[in-house]
This record gives structure tokens, sequence and C-alpha cells, in this order.
């Protein structure tokens, strides 16, 4: 089963929850994928060992790969970090997650500067490109196993909004207003 990514709601409730819209506004692959974001739905428990996986990463160039259990139990400072994951941000480079176990969600914003929230489960690769705006919670089930993946060194310096004169945020802007055909505000 693919992904499941929907336009989110303007509720402030708990970040856990699924805020969706009455009636629910799904967001299919395609649409994300004119946003930049890249899925792929692989088998989790062949991960150390799956050659598709292995496809991707010489593909992409991603030679570096960490793992990252975050549930209260395992992370120092628990609420601080997810705090932190969740405010809204930037990165220099492609952000690529793969999800071996548990869940938790990705908020993207589209071209209108609205949330999408995308439910990732176990066996989900995702790649968020460089200059989108996102953040990061884990739903009601707070756990979710993640392999981390980069080209080179990592860097994880988050870049949090406004971010409109940094140059991957400039590149992607550009990009997505070569996709659409008109102007987009930076947002």
């Amino acid at each position: 089963m693919a992904i499941e990514a929907w336009l989110m709601d303007d509720t402030n409730e708990d970040p856990r929850l699924p805020h969706r819209r009455n009636p629910n506004e799904s967001v299919s692959l395609d649409q994300l994928a004119e946003l930049g974001v890249l899925y792929w739905k692989l088998n989790p428990t062949i991960y150390e060992n799956d050659e598709e996986l292995n496809k991707i990463r010489e593909a992409r160039g991603y030679n570096y790969m960490d793992m990252l259990d975050l549930c209260p139990e395992k992370v120092e400072n628990y609420e601080e970090k997810l705090k932190n994951f969740y405010t809204e941000h930037i990165h220099q480079d492609e952000e690529i997650r793969y999800c071996l176990e548990g869940s938790g969600y990705f908020d993207v914003r589209d071209k209108d500067d609205r949330w999408i929230r995308i439910l990732i489960k176990a066996g989900d690769l995702i790649i968020l490109p460089a200059g989108i705006y996102h953040r990061f919670t884990l739903d009601p089930s707070n756990y979710v196993k993640l392999m981390r993946l980069f080209k080179g060194e990592p860097v994880w310096t988050p870049y949090n909004r406004p971010q409109e004169d940094n140059p991957s945020r400039k590149e992607y802007i550009k990009i997505l207003n070569e996709k659409f055909g008109v102007p987009l505000a930076a947002h």
C-alpha cells in the first residue's frame, strides 16, 4: 500500500493527532512528487540486505547511514526533541528517512503554503527536497525507528522559518516556479 497524505486542518490540537479536514482532502503521490517529495515502498524486515534500498542509495549517492529510535524511553529530553522536530524549518540538503518500525508524520508546505500531512509507516522511504518547509512529529503510538541517509558527512542543521534568503530555499522556489509556470510567493 502506498503512503497516505492529506491537507491538514487548522486546529491547534495535539500535533500527534491526524488533523484531517472534514471532509478529508487526500493528496496523491503525484501531487507530492510535484513538490519534489519522493517515495518508495520497501520491505523493512530485510533492510540490511535489501537490493532495492542499495540501488536507491547508490543511484542517489547516499553513503552515510544511521538509525534513530524515537520514543520517550530511548531519547534524552524526548519532549524537547519532539518540539524541535515539529518547529517549521528547512535543510540545505535532502532529508531522507526510511521507516523501519512504528509510525509518524512529516508535514510539508504545498505551493499555496498549506500543510500536507504525510503518514509514514514501516517500509516507507521518503525524501524531502532541500529548501522545502517541513516538520516531523510522532503519532499517538509515540514510537518510530528511522534509518537516516545522507550524502557525505551528515549535516542535520535545521534553519527555522523564515528562510527566504537561504540559497536552498531560493533554489526550491525557482524549481517550483518553473514547474508550475507561475511565480510563487516565497511564503
